[in-house]
């Protein structure tokens, strides 16, 4: 076998070869530790985020065509790009000569990128979107292409973003669309509304970009002319036949460890924590690559190497009926980029070995495929079905091809092919909870012949329902009919014991049959086939997955900008958007190692247990386990800080909860030290004592509580409880609310670089949301003093309050081993260490009373809430006066309320965007909602008659209340009603819902209260001799564009000197937060810190402006002109001092104030699957005067989309240890850009002045998250309609998060039987 010896490639022109590789090692791993190239992010490490994606060209010798395609390069192995050219985002400009390619600047443009670390990924699956739809013929027109402006959510569908809330990405994408109206995309920094044109975007070439560079076509072309296959030592072979594979397998030793791959996308699915001795790339083999027609037209043959997205192609070029249905089912599986690598062989095979839920195993079984599959003996040919009854196959087995017969109509006979899933999201990336497809042949009205096959349902692989199949033979489709073939699928299709959501999946999956079958009783009648008038002619159905793909995205979003204080108020561009997009921005773990660095992991506990030992297998390659052990003399156990009180680093003898740290392993490389840490063995010792505790209900009864502070208390009685009890005329009785946490889901999980420095200091690079906390607890560890640790952030990939407490055990972590070690030390968790070990946001259980009148008029309401803090106390003693804060939203009449913040053996839980405020705001509503049920009236009605007054307000929220003018909330509330159609379409929904059996419909329109807190911030601002500013914040970047309004605030402050004549905002630079040249920076949390920030900057510059006022009039006595640069250079030139420091300090009567939202929601509910499908969102946001109108938009959508992940789909499970089971993108699901309204529109509303406010600006960041609680409410209405049918009680409690096995469930698990029934006895 001829064989190439090294592995040649090209990353964005530049050309690699390389003779000598590890053949685990992921394109993702080499892009980041042997490139400049930091464009590709580590997000999942399973193909399910598109933070890494890439682009991957080939060129083919013989029709000179080079294919693009996106990939995931961390399931990619390097070894399998062998000839082959990668364009990273940064690749995009590089061979345009162009700093920033037409994608980075519209997707800043048109304000898409907040935290910035999804957005190279995005960039890049936007291209190649564009490259493969620029492909067809004729040619798209001049700075357009022929996407169309429909297919800019598919384009993204695999795209996790947790900032911006996707709607901005998706006009980014739609605005190179030629068949979009440039007017109907969002605010963007190209033009005003009523001013779109196409010059004014970016513009962008088709062909600009040159993705396979010509020296890597000539090697291409000359390692094609002798068919060399690749061999790279003895670790990697790339066969070009079957018969040189067979040769490589048959020279193996049988305890060799062999991996065939083929995309290697099964990486993502199965952590694979083995070491192979060898591995074979199936990609090039010729029997596995083909794909051609059978004879006589009859079956399309695809060879099991070929990509999901190739048989995509082959099927829809076919034109065939079924094969059409095959690839739209097929576009619903996993997401472009790993699509394009994905082998449908290798699907198949997953899926027969046992335990994959494969879409490709239910459709194909369903469509009659076979396979060829090459064993020892030579190559049989089995039915699919046969080759799910084999044990599984091992290496020596390969699947060559699969045979799909094309659809056939014999004579009289009519077939009928359906697929269905139902999965968390409709356009795919999310494994289906139950999938089905149906084949049915139909002679003169009677079932001539059937195949129904169910899959992901909790069996092993995809299996026929025979019986059904049996049973439905030779009959004609009515409503007896299809009760008892649902009855025997009942019995038919039983999950394995343990499948999660059991009888939902059941349930699913009759829904589907029925759906089917329904159809063909429908087509009965249509054609006569059957007298007897149609049983069930009245189902309606609706495929919300069709509806999702059927329909654009629309939006609106009203904004003013201000134009007293330019360029405050102006919706200006968030800063460095355009570095973000290209990844050329820097993050924590693209700084460059520093030489001689280490790499950590953690070791963590899987239960709360007494530990005996921890062993470490392969200690030849570990570098040092650290643990508190190692913590110097004069040193303390100190992890992370708290309101009340330190967090221990690692467990001393004993895990107190699942996931915590015990020690780290440090190797020389990242993977290593993961690989050790998860290889880690604990021995565990005896229980604890006490014994654990794993609920609140359990910390109750045992008084585990944490002690509150007298100040974190809230007033326990807010008016006369007693007397508001004895006005009511109905009330209801110690009814509960449990709610469940939410993990952050942040695209950059935490990361920390450690660099020992001089005279025993420390330099620390961290994504940290409180670097000066964090200095603090590092010098506590160390024992040294705060002066000799510097923490240094300059950017965030996401918070949302995890990297505030959270993040700082990892900064603490790298610098006790750097120090002991004197040698720099990094770590970036895996995702799942991170998902393990984050805590997320609290749970908690709620029990209340309420006390009303007929009217709904609320006279008292008592609470007690038990909180889950977890082990430690963390911000937890802040949560009952967030809680507290929201739950006031209606005017109660009066409260008693009652909080205990338990501590239990559960992972700390910490502040998450809008701690407890988001709790206590889906309490009151679910209070409102529950007193409208009980009194037979919609819940409008009780929101309305308890909607405070400004008086009320006043009892209920003092201080904070402010001024009556600042009291906005009726507006707001109006607002929205009106924008959004209210009273019109509540109607509508009534009268829709009255005329469709199986969909349902629910609105709800909700108000929002939220106070916030404003802290001490500073800031300082020096002007450089030419002219240029720097300024430092005490903030960080989140991505909220603090920096954007800072630096708006300094060009309008700075601008005062002139009277606003010059624009100083391009020569402003705001600086990296550094614990050691700006002190008392605080927290970045609450939502304020951009304003006191930009407060503080406002104080500093005012100071710079009386220092350099008095200079400015005597120079003009000498000029008529005075440049700010000639200003400067004399002010450098008679020693000004050009440098101002500033703490900004609120008010005592201004440190809480109170903001006001409104929002209205319609949503869509499949009584079939529980789907529920966001028809529109209108949202209506006072956000006083903004500082910047585009970031505050930006904050809202996002914030809005991140709570409907919380309230309709994020589960954040454990199992009875505590230890946390949803740990990875496969069994965790955040919004994706198939989740989001079909309409979005948005207004940020501006009021005041607000006199105690920055320039009367208000806060974003969190707010707007309460608002998404209206999707509940609008599916709580839908749910109420759907029991209404079913006679079920009114009175239930919709679970957060609000899934589709919970809704179904709601909505009768039994509830297509009971229909049927009823049908039946109704018919002659």
């Amino acid at each position: 076998m001829s064989s190439s010896q090294s592995l040649v490639f090209a990353i964005n022109g530049e050309r690699f070869e390389l003779s000598s590789v590890d053949p685990s090692t992921t394109l993702l791993e080499f892009l980041r530790t042997r490139t400049t190239f930091k464009g590709a992010k580590l997000g999942c490490g399973e193909g399910g985020c598109g933070a890494c994606v890439v682009l991957l060209s080939k060129y083919d010798p013989v029709s000179g065509e080079v294919e693009d395609k996106s990939v995931s390069s961390c399931l990619t192995l390097l070894c399998a790009i062998h000839l082959c050219s990668i364009t990273t985002s940064e690749g995009l400009a590089i061979t345009t000569g162009d700093r920033f390619h037409a994608v980075h600047r519209r997707l800043a443009g048109f304000h898409a990128s907040q935290c910035g670390f999804c957005s190279p990924g995005v960039c890049v699956s936007i291209f190649a979107a564009l490259a493969a739809a620029d492909r067809s013929s004729p040619p798209p027109p001049e700075g357009h292409s022929n996407l169309p402006a429909a297919a800019a959510a598919e384009a993204i569908s695999g795209n996790l973003c947790r900032c911006t809330g996707y709607r901005p990405i998706v006009d980014a994408c739609r605005s190179f669309a030629v068949d979009f109206d440039l007017e109907d995309l969002g605010v963007n920094a190209f033009w005003r509304r009523g001013a779109a044109a196409a010059d004014l975007l970016p513009r962008y070439a088709a062909a600009a970009v040159c993705t396979f560079p010509d020296f890597l076509k000539t090697e291409a072309a000359a390692s094609a002319s002798v068919a060399a296959s690749l061999q790279i030592q003895q670790s990697w072979y790339a066969p070009r036949s079957l018969k040189e594979l067979r040769r490589i397998l048959l020279a193996a030793s049988s305890e060799a460890r062999i991996k065939l791959v083929s995309g290697n996308t099964s990486a993502g699915v199965h952590r694979d924590l083995n070491r192979y001795d060898s591995y074979v790339d199936l990609g090039g083999i010729s029997e596995l690559t083909g794909i051609k027609h059978g004879d006589g037209n009859e079956f399309l043959e695809i060879g099991g190497a070929v990509s999901i997205s190739s048989a995509i192609e082959a099927l829809e070029e076919d034109g065939d009926a079924v094969f059409g249905k095959l690839a739209a089912h097929m576009k619903k599986v996993a997401s472009p980029f790993v699509r394009n690598t994905a082998s449908i062989g290798g699907n198949l095979v997953l899926a027969q070995r046992g335990n994959f839920p494969s879409d490709m195993a239910t459709i194909l079984l369903a469509a009659g495929a076979s396979i060829a599959l090459a064993v020892d003996a030579g190559t049989i040919d089995l039915s699919l079905e046969n080759f799910f009854k084999l044990p599984p196959v091992d290496r020596r087995e390969i699947l060559v091809n699969v045979r799909i017969p094309r659809g056939v109509n014999n004579g009289g006979a009519v077939s009928f092919f359906e697929t269905f899933r139902a999965a968390p999201r409709p356009l795919g990336n999310a494994i289906a909870y139950v999938n089905a497809a149906f084949s049915v042949l139909v002679n003169n009205g009677h079932v001539e012949s059937s195949r129904l096959v169910f899959g992901a349902y909790g069996t092993r692989h995809a299996t026929r329902a025979k019986n059904v199949e049996e049973f439905i033979a030779g009959k004609k489709i009515n409503a007896r009919v299809i009760l008892e073939a649902i009855q025997i699928l009942r019995q038919e299709i039983i999950p394995d014991q343990g499948t999660k959501h059991a009888d939902y999946r059941v349930s699913a999956a009759v829904g589907f049959l029925f759906k089917f079958l329904s159809h063909l009783e429908e087509e009965h009648v249509k054609n006569q086939w059957d007298i007897i008038p149609s049983q069930i002619s009245s189902t309606k159905f609706h495929n919300n997955q069709d509806l999702i793909q059927d329909r654009s995205l629309t939006s609106r979003q009203d904004i003013e900008e201000g134009v007293d204080f330019q360029p405050v108020g102006q919706a200006l561009k968030k800063v460095g958007a355009e570095l973000q997009a290209s990844g050329e921005a820097v993050y924590v773990d693209d700084i460059p190692s520093p030489p001689g660095c280490l790499y950590s992991a953690f070791v963590y506990g899987d239960r709360p247990s007494a530990i005996n030992e921890v062993k470490l297998g392969e200690m030849d390659k570990v570098v040092a386990y650290i643990t508190a052990a190692d913590i110097p003399a004069g040193g303390k156990n100190v992890g992370a800080a708290g309101f009340t009180g330190d967090s221990p680093l690692f467990g001393v003898g004993a895990a107190d909860c699942a996931g915590q740290p015990l020690g780290i392993v440090v190797a020389e490389t990242q993977k290593v030290a993961n690989f050790c840490a998860q290889k880690a063995e604990i021995v565990y010792g005896g229980a604890l004592v006490p014994p654990p505790i794993m609920s609140v209900e359990e910390a109750e009864e045992r008084s585990s509580f944490f002690e509150l502070p007298p100040f974190m208390k809230p007033p326990t009685e807010i008016g006369d409880f007693k007397e508001g009890v004895n006005a009511a005329e109905e009330k209801i009785l110690s009814a509960e609310v449990v709610l469940g946490s939410q993990y952050y889901f942040y695209m950059e999980t935490q990361t920390a670089l450690a660099v020992p420095d001089e005279d025993g200091c420390i330099v620390v690079y961290g994504s940290l949301q409180v670097p000066e906390d964090t200095q603090h607890i590092i010098a506590k560890c160390l024992g040294v003093p705060s002066h000799n640790v510097r923490v240094i952030t300059r950017r965030v990939g996401g918070g949302f309050g995890g990297k505030a407490f959270r993040g700082m055990p990892v900064a603490v972590a790298c610098a006790l081993a750097a120090h002991k070690l004197r040698r720099p030390v990094r770590m970036y968790l895996d995702r799942k260490t991170d998902m393990v070990m984050a805590g997320g946001r609290h749970p908690m259980k709620v029990t209340y009373s309420v006390w009303f009148k007929h009217t709904g008029k609320i006279t008292a309401l008592e609470t007690k809430i038990l909180i889950d803090a977890g082990s430690t106390r963390d911000i937890s003693p802040a949560l009952p006066i967030n809680i507290a804060g929201t739950l006031k939203k209606y005017d109660w009449g009066a409260t008693w309320m009652e909080f205990k913040v338990c501590r239990t053996n559960l992972p700390s839980r910490s502040a998450m965007r809008a701690p407890g405020e988001v709790q206590g705001s889906f309490i009151a509503e679910a209070i409102v909602e529950h007193v409208a049920v009980v009194l037979k009236v919609d819940p409008e009605a009780v929101r309305a008659i308890n909607m405070h007054t400004y008086n009320s307000f006043q009892q209920f929220y003092t201080a904070a209340a402010g001024t009556p003018l600042g009291f906005t909330l009726p507006m707001v509330v109006d607002r929205v009603a009106e924008v959004a159609e209210w009273q019109r379409r509540r109607e509508e929904v009534n009268v829709f819902n009255q005329s469709s059996r199986w969909v349902k419909r629910g609105i709800s329109h909700i108000p929002v209260v939220m106070p916030v807190t404003v802290r001490s911030t500073p800031a300082r601002v020096a002007i450089l001799g030419d002219g240029s500013i720097v300024v430092e914040v005490g903030g960080v970047e989140l991505g909220q564009g603090l920096w954007t309004k800072a630096a708006q605030m300094t060009a309008f402050s700075l601008g005062q000197l002139f009277d606003g004549r010059i624009d100083l905002l391009e020569r402003v630079r705001v600086m990296q937060a550094d614990t050691l040249s700006l002190v008392q920076g605080g927290y970045t949390a609450g939502s304020t810190t951009s304003e006191s920030s930009c407060a503080a900057v406002q104080l500093a510059c005012a100071e710079l402006v009386s220092r350099l006022l008095p200079l400015k009039n005597s120079l003009l006595q000498l000029s008529d002109s005075l440049s700010w640069e000639s200003l400067i250079q004399q002010a450098k030139f008679k020693s000004v001092n050009l440098s101002s420091g500033m703490l900004f300090k609120p008010e005592p009567d201004a440190v809480m104030y109170v903001n006001y939202g409104a929002a209205i929601s319609e949503v869509e509910v499949d009584l079939l699957t529980g789907m529920t499908t966001i028809l529109r969102s209108d949202l209506v946001y006072d956000g006083g005067k903004s500082l910047n109108p585009a970031v505050d938009l930006g904050q809202i959508e996002g914030a809005f989309v991140q709570g409907i992940g919380f309230f309709m789909c994020e589960e954040y499970l454990t199992n009875k240890d505590g230890l946390v089971t949803s740990d990875g993108t496969w069994t965790y699901k955040i919004p994706t850009v198939d989740n989001i309204p079909r309409e979005f529109n948005v207004e940020l509303l501006s009021s005041g002045p607000h006199q105690q406010r920055v320039l009367s600006s208000k806060a974003s960041g969190e707010p707007p998250l309460l608002l998404s609680l209206s999707v509940h409410c609008a599916t709580r209405a839908a749910i109420r309609a759907a029991r209404e049918d079913l006679s079920l009680s009114p009175v239930f409690q919709l679970d957060v998060p609000a899934t589709m096995p919970v809704v179904k469930k709601l909505c009768g698990f039994d509830n297509i039987e009971t229909h049927l029934r009823a049908a039946i006895s109704q018919s002659p």
